[in-house]
């Protein structure tokens, strides 16, 4: 089959998948259920539908070629295996059996059992092909040595005398001819039995005619069916709906053949564009810290340079740099953006404030109210009956599920008509990786750069204390000269 119906099929797959997820995280789906019976057919009909996804998936995942979309439709292969576990759990604890009956439930859904069969995933053996062979290879080596080992103990002559020898071959010779004597007897025996059993019974009493007649019946029985399934052999071979046995060669060219041979060619270019995109991911990493790195490393010099100025403007020192635990100068910028949106908010925030206070308080007051009596508990807080526990594998497949909404659903493709990897998603996931590693080196320098400035600082203000400290005595001088002449300057008889 083409690319095309691979990407359908899991495109139907993923919508049944957010169809699922949708109900199991509704109200609905997790209402509780006081009868056993109805809880289990909820489970059945659940398990059944992931079973039919799951299908669905693992052919989608054997068949298809692109290396990116590969590893998203593995992620959600996994949480389907997983959340079909748990429906497995669940079915157990309410019937208390490892066995279940569907026969209701497929009937209902229109389904036989052939389709509720859980196959082994392909990629098993796809994934452990190496050391599969391996263990096969030492399970050999052991067989083999184990049978040199008996054939070696077999292989010790045993020593006796030409006489010994021929006494036992005597032996057996004298055994085997006694051995058909003896069947010879009873043979003759045996007949002479049946002809005494005859001559007492007397002739036999059928007729010539009617004994032929019994004879062409079965054989005529016998031919016409073997005549009628070779009609019927030649009628399905001429509408094409049985391969010919006759003609080899026809029948390598069969539909069925061909199916066979178009999966192996596309398990072998799944390895090929594997390999491809492996080596994609070093080779375009590489080029983006070529072409893209240092106008990164600057523009993140830049703005770590500007949070200094405005923090120094801000508070009047320059900050703490964070360290590589807090996250470096990723702390920083996120933070900026925390702050941005906070003060963004801020006269809202301050409404909702007073706004959530009053609603506090009405429910602390409806609280009061339904509460009445002491040690009643509210009507409608816990219900009993059967709830399915908490999944460990749906955040998963919803994540997956949502990768797959955004980056592949609509993604045109009809210019990647042989599947390879799709680099610009390669530069997007790489971009981020090469900026955490500038961001490394451009902390260490930045960090130092931070050092000089405050040892800057500090050489500045050393510098102008100490000229301060000279002005100052220089300032105080005069001021004792001036009280010296304002005493001389003093009128004595003022009073007169």
């Amino acid at each position: 089959m083409s690319h095309s119906t691979y990407n359908l099929q899991w495109n139907e797959a993923q919508s049944q998948i957010k169809e699922l997820l949708e109900y199991e995280t509704t109200p609905e789906g997790q209402k509780p259920e006081t009868d056993r019976v109805s809880a289990f057919q909820t489970v059945a009909v659940l398990y059944i539908k992931y079973i039919q996804v799951f299908r669905k998936l693992e052919e989608c995942f054997y068949q298809i070629v692109h290396p990116q979309k590969r590893i998203v439709l593995r992620h959600v292969l996994d949480g389907t295996m997983g959340r079909l576990l748990e429906l497995k759990n669940e079915m157990v604890n309410l019937e208390f059996s490892e066995y279940h009956f569907f026969d209701d439930v497929l009937s209902d859904m229109k389904l036989t059992p052939a389709d509720i069969e859980i196959p082994v995933p392909r990629y098993f053996t796809q994934d452990n092909e190496k050391d599969i062979k391996d263990r096969m290879k030492l399970m050999a080596e052991t067989l083999a040595k184990y049978r040199l080992d008996e054939t070696t103990d077999k292989k010790e002559e045993i020593k006796m005398s030409l006489e010994e020898a021929i006494k036992i071959i005597q032996v057996h010779e004298r055994a085997r001819q006694g051995c058909l004597r003896a069947k010879f007897m009873r043979e003759i025996r045996a007949q002479e039995e049946r002809e005494k059993m005859l001559s007492l019974q007397g002739a036999s009493t059928m007729d010539p005619d009617v004994a032929s007649t019994y004879i062409q019946k079965v054989w005529k029985g016998y031919s016409q069916r073997n005549k009628t399934s070779k009609l019927r052999e030649e009628e399905l071979i001429f509408i094409g709906m049985q391969p010919n046995s006759d003609t080899p060669s026809k029948h390598k060219d069969s539909p069925l053949n061909k199916v066979a041979r178009r999966e192996e060619e596309r398990v072998l270019i799944q390895s090929q564009h594997e390999r491809e995109y492996q080596d994609a991911l070093v080779n375009i990493k590489e080029k983006i810290r070529e072409a893209e790195g240092p106008d990164i490393k600057e523009n993140m010099q830049d703005q770590i340079r500007q949070w200094f100025i405005e923090t120094r403007d801000a508070t009047g020192k320059f900050p703490d740099y964070p360290s590589d635990d807090e996250g470096g100068s990723a702390a920083i910028f996120k933070t900026k953006e925390e702050g941005g949106e906070e003060g963004g908010n801020g006269e809202g925030g301050k409404k909702k404030g007073k706004k959530g206070k009053k609603k506090k308080g009405e429910k602390k007051k409806k609280g009061k109210k339904k509460g009445g009596k002491k040690g009643e508990a509210p009507a409608g807080d816990d219900e009993e009956g059967f709830r399915m526990a908490p999944s460990c594998f749906m955040p998963g497949m919803d994540e997956a599920t949502q990768t797959y909404e955004e980056i592949w659903k609509y993604r045109d493709e009809n210019e990647n008509f042989q599947q390879k990897y799709d680099a610009e998603l390669i530069k997007e996931l790489k971009r981020g990786e090469v900026e955490s590693e500038i961001r490394v080196q451009v902390d260490d320098l930045m960090r130092q750069e931070l050092k000089n400035l405050k040892a800057a600082i500090e050489r500045d203000k050393g510098k102008k204390g100490k000229k301060g400290k000279k002005s100052g005595k220089k300032k105080g001088g005069k001021g004792k000269k001036g009280k010296k002449s304002g005493k001389k300057g003093k009128d004595l008889t003022a009073d007169r």
